[in-house]
Formats: C-alpha cells, sequence, structure tokens
C-alpha cells in the first residue's frame, strides 16, 4: 500500500459511492422489502445480475446474526457471486421497520453492502469496518439524518470510506 493513502482511494479511480446510490424516503413496511429494493436497485445499478439471487444472499446473511447495529442503522450484507462489483447503497426509510440490531431498537437507516464472491474475504471485511467505523460516530450518524440530498449523503460515506 502507498504511505497516507487509503484502500479505496487506491483500488477505486473515482467516489466509491455516486448519488445514485443514495435512495431516500423510502416506503417499505418490512426488512425484506428494503432489501428487495436494495437488490433491485443494485441490479439496475450495474453492481450485479439477479436481483433475486442478491435478495437471498443478503436473507441468509441475516439468518446468521443481526445486521441491526445501534441508533436506527444497520449494515445489510450481501456476498455472492452474481455480484460482479463491490458497492454501498444508503436507503433512508420514510418510518422505521422491525430489523433485528443490537438494541433492539427498529431501522430508519440502511448502509447496504455488495460484495462479489471471489472478494468475499478482503474487501467485504474492508468495507464492513469501514461502515462499522462509521456508524459509531455521532456526526456521521447526525449528518446522514440531517439531510436527504443525495450528493452531500454520497460525499458522507466517500469521507468515511477515505480516512
Amino acid at each position: 500500500m502507498i504511505a497516507g493513502r487509503s484502500f479505496f482511494r487506491e483500488v477505486f479511480v473515482s467516489k466509491f459511492v455516486s448519488s445514485d446510490q443514495i435512495l431516500v424516503q423510502v416506503d417499505v413496511d418490512s426488512r425484506e422489502k428494503a432489501l428487495e429494493l436494495i437488490s433491485q436497485k443494485g441490479v439496475e445499478l450495474g453492481f450485479g445480475d439477479d436481483a433475486k439471487s442478491i435478495y437471498d444472499a443478503f436473507i441468509a446473511r441475516e439468518e446468521q446474526g443481526a445486521t441491526g447495529m445501534e441508533h436506527g442503522f444497520a449494515v445489510p450484507h450481501a456476498k455472492c457471486d452474481v455480484i460482479n462489483k463491490a458497492g454501498i447503497l444508503l436507503l433512508k426509510l420514510v418510518k422505521p421497520v422491525e430489523w433485528p440490531s443490537f438494541d433492539d431498537q427498529p431501522v430508519d437507516v440502511a448502509l447496504a453492502l455488495l460484495v462479489p464472491g471471489l472478494e468475499a474475504g478482503t474487501t467485504h471485511l474492508k468495507l464492513l469496518s469501514k461502515a462499522a467505523v462509521m456508524l459509531m460516530d455521532e456526526k456521521f450518524r447526525d449528518a446522514v439524518r440531517a439531510t436527504d440530498d443525495t450528493q452531500a449523503l454520497a460525499d458522507l460515506i466517500n469521507a468515511g470510506l477515505e480516512d
């Protein structure tokens, strides 16, 4: 690794998260519908080829344990061979939905990770680690909740990935 440069700066020449990866004012009534929407959007944006397989990967991970963190945030993640490039999608819900979480509170923001099956080790762990660090930061959480501006939210996530 080049001194002073992050993994994401080296691997991704352009910004990792763009405004089209940010979904705000999403009106769903369950975790499953949120994951379906994320899966469909992932295919629409070219992260994968099969929304059903991506959804199944999300559900398989959910069955292993809670992806709901604390403070209304979740980090669902899918790893499978139909995902052809790593990505993050942010979903801000109109109303919180039931989602198994560490603090037993419903979730209204999901920071979803999509990881190709072949990159499941290193890429997945680095993305998950960066997401966890961002969500531990109260200023980050407050900033996510303070705006529905998709470009501002993409910039906020990209800055968190570069730290």
